[in-house]
């Protein structure tokens, strides 16, 4: 992809505010619009059509972003990686497959902030077991079930409950929490002055009843599935494939009235070779899935 020196970049020297301001500007792009745009970039390499689709969609990577305050790390290079996250959406994105840009954004963005934060914490050093991830990413919210979020030091029924829930020990959520100890700005501190298009901080967060860690992990579980469903569809010959599909796959499905059409059959035997497509198709994504060691279930 084309250098993107251009894009409007935060900086601690121009003010968070200014930034927001100023990618509000970019206007939102309708399905249609969107889809030929980044029809350009996959057909063309467009690099105008790329930057249209990335500067439209900068509030959302600065929205995601919000969501990853409180780790004590510049607002800004928070912003910054997240915007990284979704020129790599971006380059990879394909229109064909039905869903929009947004969709597939968002998990590019998460996993660019997500690297960027485990970098700079250095969490190599505390050990990368899945456990501990999870508490680095959950504390804050663990600590608000609890009404500690606000103190420094937990104490001691507190540290328990943490690890218990988070399965990790008690030292390492009392060694955590005094790394990501820090004070946050106000959730109502205004963003912009000019009126009806003043916000505020909220306004701009990312929703915490999400669960990061988790929605990280399924998405890299879904893209798992999906690779193993493209090579799957292998062990089907044309038809079955094309109508599978359209019976099953597809966003919009087809009915087997029309496929009969189609293919100068009675519906009975779409039926047929549909049934008898997912059948030859389930067995060989369990044959592949227990393979790969991706089975886990008898």
């Amino acid at each position: 992809m084309s250098n993107y020196a251009n894009l409007p970049a935060p900086s601690p020297e121009q003010g968070l505010n200014r930034y927001l301001q100023e990618i509000r500007k970019f206007p939102m792009l309708e399905p249609e619009e969107e889809y030929m745009l980044a029809k350009r970039w996959v057909d063309h390499e467009d690099s105008g059509a790329a930057h249209r689709l990335v500067t439209s969609h900068l509030r959302l990577a600065a929205k995601i972003a919000m969501g990853y305050r409180g780790y004590g790390l510049p607002q800004a290079e928070v912003i910054s990686e997240a915007n990284v996250g979704l020129m790599q959406a971006v380059k990879r994105f394909d229109p064909e497959k039905g869903f929009r840009l947004a969709t597939y954004a968002m998990w590019w963005i998460r996993a660019s902030i997500q690297e960027y934060i485990l970098r700079s914490w250095s969490l190599v050093k505390l050990g990368t077991t899945s456990a501990q991830k999870k508490l680095f990413f959950n504390l804050r919210k663990a600590k608000a079930r609890i009404g500690a979020l606000e103190e420094g030091d937990l104490r001691p029924e507190n540290v328990a409950q943490i690890a218990h829930d988070l399965g990790v020990t008690e030292d390492e959520v009392i060694s955590m929490n005094r790394r990501m100890s820090g004070s946050d700005a106000s959730l109502n501190a205004m963003v912009g002055s000019d009126g009806e298009s003043a916000t505020q901080w909220q306004d701009w967060l990312e929703d915490e009843s999400a669960n990061q860690a988790e929605d990280y992990a399924e998405h890299d579980e879904l893209e798992a599935r999906r690779a193993l469903l493209a090579e799957a569809m292998d062990v089907l010959n044309d038809r079955e494939k094309d109508i599978l599909v359209q019976r099953r796959l597809a966003e919009e499905t087809v009915t087997l009235e029309d496929l009969s059409a189609q293919y100068d059959v009675s519906r009975e035997r779409i039926r047929q070779i549909e049934v008898r497509a997912f059948e030859k198709l389930q067995k060989r994504m369990q044959d592949l899935a227990r393979e790969k060691g991706m089975l886990t279930t008898a």
